[in-house]
């Protein structure tokens, strides 16, 4: 496609430049811009359409008008462009189609929409259902109308028959279809504003939207007919239109309609005068620049789009709207593919690998029954269960990038959480490698247990290394901190011990703790053979007791303990001794002057 993209645009360079005398003096006519091949199956683009668009520098909009041949496209777009028929589209009474592809009129209309100064064209389509033609090359040209335009006008005469829902509907997943083929399938088809026009002049008691919307409701299929369903199958496909659409009744100008072209508004019906104002007025409020994937086109924008449109619509192998096989199958096709999507959108993720793998050949197997339990056709079933697959796997391809996304999002929070509470343990008010220890073993089970997927294997590497540096470095610190902690502890006992509680054995071992410390590295110099000292183990395993134990936290309890014994204290020293004397506790020093002999306890 991308080579004859280039070739096309070499050849329009080309001829441009070879034939630039030639160029078009008068744009105040209407040019064919698409035209059919001599066996009207396939189409091509038109030098004079592309000339009188490309010089166009400003944001396009285009209005097109669709419908069965005969039902006064051609004239209806003169109405709306104030022409004569002498001056606007030709306008034919006879059996075959005045009309010829696509024509667009050469002098776009100049409006600002929202701020944006945009040039509107208006586009005649050659009709559908006209002899001589295929199904095939009717599909082709309401597709690309419908691609090409920012304001589609379904022409109908009289009512809206069941052969075009199915032929717009069919139109509709065309465009949709090459759109996404040229521009990708994740891109999004920004359909036109759709302009239901039903040329009637009596709709007996109900308004024009009342009588498109009960023409598109569904229709009840309680016994599971298939026909039925296949008709509510191609009211489905028109979703892609969703809100995007309006109604509007247009009556008959006059009776002789042979002669419309002959007629001036004042012979013309005052109804319909009055109305075609209106629809004028409406069609001006829906108008908006042609947007493709976000972006404003202008001329030779346009065109670029137009031809790589037009080239997949040529190359494209397109079934008739009388062959609704493939439809029906595409439909079925969505339905499984959403089931599928359905279940493994209910899968909590992240998860093992292998937990994912089971979860997406359960959901395919069960989406590849219900397809084989509802298709139409042996040949294009295959085709259509081969493009279901492959389907499944782009799906599957994105569940597998969101479950390694949230399995790293999981454990990088389990990761940071460890490391904090890691830099937590490393500046316990009372150093014990007890609760170190049993936090570093907190935080690897609940890792193991929480973080799962993909990423698992890399974090259990990163958090194992994470909590040996911790655990290295909350050891090499332990001893010194200890060591300072029971210096400060024993100056604090040798204080309680002598003038709170005054009991002498709490001070005389406090000083032979303090002592033992003091004295022991100065005579080995440094604090740190002291650690090696069958001693100081025995300290440490006390310290760690009486610390740290399932039942009680020191480093958690050391404030409220510490208050509670003081308060129970100097309660003791206030009132204790007037209720139970001075013999409550066992004193072993006395103050009395002139000395004493009171027997010391034991």
């Amino acid at each position: 496609m991308e080579i004859s993209y280039w070739i096309f645009v070499f050849s329009i360079l080309l001829f441009f430049w070879v034939s630039g005398s030639s160029s078009i003096d008068n744009f105040h006519q209407p040019f064919p811009i698409v035209e059919p091949d001599p066996g009207h199956t396939k189409l091509r683009l038109s030098r004079e359409g592309l000339e009188a668009i490309s010089r166009i520098t400003t944001p396009i909009s285009a209005v097109a008008v669709i419908g069965p041949y005969r039902s006064g496209k051609s004239f209806l777009l003169n109405q709306l462009l104030s022409l004569s028929c002498d001056e606007g589209f030709g306008v034919g009474h006879m059996r075959d189609t005045k009309t010829k592809g696509i024509w667009v009129w050469g002098t776009p209309l100049e409006v600002d929409i929202d701020g944006v100064r945009t040039s509107v064209f208006y586009l005649d389509t050659e009709g559908f259902e006209s002899v001589g033609k295929s199904n095939v090359y009717d599909d082709r040209i309401f597709a690309l109308a419908t691609v090409m335009s920012s304001v589609l006008i379904y022409n109908l005469p009289e009512t809206i028959r069941e052969a075009d829902i199915s032929r717009l509907s069919f139109a509709v997943e065309l465009a949709e279809e090459f759109y996404g083929r040229v521009k990708g399938q994740d891109i999004a088809f920004e359909p036109a504003k759709l302009l239901w026009l039903i040329q009637r002049d009596f709709l007996q008691g109900k308004s024009v939207k009342e009588m498109v919307d009960e023409a598109l409701r569904h229709v009840p299929n309680s016994d599971g007919d298939k026909n039925i369903d296949q008709v509510n199958q191609i009211r489905d496909s028109l979703a892609v239109m969703g809100d995007n659409s309006t109604a509007f009744s247009l009556p008959q100008p006059h009776l002789m309609r042979t002669k419309l072209c002959d007629l001036k508004d004042d012979d013309l019906d005052p109804m319909y005068v009055k109305k075609r104002g209106q629809l004028k007025e409406l069609v001006a409020s829906i108008i908006r620049p042609k947007i493709v994937q976000g972006k404003y086109l202008n001329g030779k924008e346009f065109i670029s789009f137009l031809e790589q449109i037009l080239d997949a619509l040529n190359k494209g192998e397109i079934p008739s709207t009388g062959s609704l096989v493939e439809v029906f199958n595409k439909g079925i096709l969505e339905r499984c593919l959403k089931l599928y999507s359905e279940r493994m959108g209910k899968l909590r993720l992240p998860m093992p690998e292998q937990s994912l793998q089971d979860a997406h050949e359960r959901s395919r197997e069960e989406a590849m029954k219900a397809f084989e339990e509802q298709h139409f056709g042996r040949h294009h079933a295959k085709k259509s269960a081969d493009q279901l697959d492959e389907e499944m796997k782009e799906v599957f391809k994105n569940v597998i990038m969101t479950n390694e996304y949230q399995s790293t999002r999981l454990c990088e929070a389990l990761y940071t959480k460890c490391e904090d509470r890691m830099d937590q343990l490393q500046v316990l008010r009372l150093p014990t490698m007890a609760k170190f220890d049993a936090g570093l073993q907190q935080c690897n089970q609940s890792f193991e247990q929480e973080c799962v997927g993909p990423s698992k294997a890399n974090y259990e590497q990163r958090i194992m290394k994470m909590l040996g540096k911790s655990r290295s470095l909350f050891i090499k610190e332990y001893n010194q901190r200890l060591f300072n902690w029971l210096v400060a502890f024993s100056l604090v006992m040798v204080v309680i011990g002598r003038f709170i509680i005054k009991f002498i054995l709490v001070e005389m071992a406090a000083w032979i703790l303090f002592i033992f410390l003091e004295t022991y590295t100065r005579m080995f110099w440094s604090a740190e053979s002291l650690y090696y000292n069958p001693v100081w183990h025995f300290i440490v395993s006390a310290w760690e007791t009486i610390v740290y134990s399932p039942i009680l936290d020191l480093d958690r309890w050391a404030i409220p303990i510490a208050c509670m014994a003081a308060l129970g204290i100097l309660y003791c020293r206030c009132y204790g001794r007037r209720k139970h004397g001075s013999q409550w506790l066992l004193p072993l020093y006395n103050h009395q002057k002139g000395g004493s002999n009171r027997p010391r306890s034991d």
